[in-house]
């Protein structure tokens, strides 16, 4: 941010002094004049004056800061059109920030105004996307060190993670808290989609046995990495692998009294991983699904993902964690099996 100036004079010549300043050209009538001392003022200048008598210039530093990011990028010359451009929402994970900037006008502007502005954080990113069979993301550094590796803390769990090789979703807090909440201390889960433990580390810190399965290489190494920095390498076992591998590898009679598949294509796994689930399990199916088809697609392709078991619905409930895109939302179906 530009520093705001200001020229010092004697209390007696306040107004000689405005009236030279002006003439100048250097006075900023945006700002008023303080004291600065008992005998003296300050007052604002837009730089710092040659053919006005002065005592000093100083740095202005009574002005208020902008407190938000249209009131920055506004000081910063960005038009009512431009402003009405610019981002509304972003996400802070550990020390880097997440903005989205398609057709925002200037993005560099906006990486530096969030970097002014967010507090303990030292690196803005372009978030694009997700891309590939490992949901690998697309970020670009906007502004600050340019450092993508960093700790996210929540709740009292930490996620080690590189947000430019692997994903994260601040939208999902309120579940990843609620898996913690809803198991029960020596539960046996099974966790198909691991990540770098979004789900795996709430409910093993609660209590739960985990078996934790990731294929994409990165999140994996986060995963191990995380559940020792958590505490829990001694309730929690890791495959980096395809969870339909595992499940197939199990020795007979293996059974889970949770499966959690935060995948938005899980569905399709579903039927594979029945043949684990203990009498009464419950099964967390992760989907999106526009709005006006909610909640019979996500429950009508839980069914049909049953049909050819010997597994039968004792129950569903369909949620909303979070909107995915414009009429598009994020849900989980909660299932339990006879």
């Amino acid at each position: 941010m530009t520093e705001q100036l200001a020229a010092v004079v004697q209390k007696a010549r306040t107004e000689v002094a405005i009236d030279a300043l002006r003439a100048e050209g250097v006075y900023d009538d945006e700002r008023g004049v303080f004291e600065c001392g008992p005998e003296t003022v300050a007052i604002p200048v837009t730089r710092p004056p040659v053919a006005t008598d002065v005592r000093e210039v100083v740095v202005d530093e009574t002005r208020t800061a902008p407190e938000t990011l249209p009131d920055l990028l506004g000081e910063w010359g960005w038009s009512e059109a431009e402003l009405d451009r610019a981002p509304t929402s972003w996400a802070v994970v550990g020390s880097v920030v997440l903005v989205r900037v398609t057709d925002v006008p200037r993005p560099t502007e906006v990486g530096e105004a969030l970097l002014a502005l967010v507090g303990g954080v030292d690196t803005v990113l372009a978030h694009s996307g997700i891309a590939g069979p490992h949901r690998e993301p697309e970020v670009e550094v906007l502004a600050g060190e340019g450092d993508t590796e960093t700790v996210h803390r929540e709740h009292g769990t930490e996620y080690a993670l590189d947000l430019s090789e692997v994903m994260f979703s601040p939208g999902n807090q309120a579940e990843r808290t609620r898996m913690g909440e809803r198991v029960q201390t020596g539960e046996r889960v099974l966790d198909t989609f691991a990540g770098i433990g979004y789900f795996t580390l709430p409910m093993a810190r609660a209590g739960a046995t985990v078996t934790a399965v990731e294929r994409n290489p990165a999140a994996f190494a986060y995963l191990v990495e995380n559940v020792v920095r958590n505490g829990v390498a001694d309730s929690v076992e890791t495959y980096r692998a395809d969870c339909r591998e595992i499940v197939d590898g199990f020795a007979a009679g293996t059974t889970f009294d949770r499966v959690v598949m935060g995948h938005y294509d899980a569905h399709g796994y579903l039927a594979d991983t029945l043949a684990v689930l203990a009498p009464g399990g419950t099964v967390h199916v992760h989907a999106t699904t526009p709005g006006k088809l909610l909640p019979e697609r996500p429950t009508r392709r839980v069914r049909r993902a049953v049909d050819g078991t010997d597994r039968t619905v004792d129950s569903m409930a369909v949620r909303r964690v979070k909107t995915y895109s414009e009429g598009v939302f994020h849900v989980v179906v909660d299932a339990t099996f006879e």
